[in-house]
């Protein structure tokens, strides 16, 4: 199947078992970990989470999580292999 006939679930489901990063709704929260599963919501659950909140003041602040389950509602951008500057 070529990547233009790629349904979205199709893809999220080729993720299962890799990286990924989910930036959140309200900008300032981006997730990366290993994707284990999610629904036809994209309620999502990952597993080595690095969770990253930029605050208000410009202030990073990192915390590592050993999963999360994430509500597909929050959810504005996922990006497979997680985010470009990871490499």
């Amino acid at each position: 199947m070529s990547a233009a006939r790629l349904l979205p679930l199709e893809l999220v489901d080729k993720c299962i078992g890799s990286k990924i990063s989910v930036l959140m709704k309200d900008s300032s929260t981006e997730l990366t970990g290993v994707l284990r599963g999610f629904d036809d919501f994209v309620n999502m659950v990952l597993e080595e989470v690095t969770e990253v909140r930029i605050g208000g003041d410009g202030e990073r602040r990192e915390v590592k999580l050993e999963s999360v389950l994430l509500n597909g509602n929050n959810v504005a951008i996922l990006i497979p292999g997680g985010a470009p500057d990871d490499e």
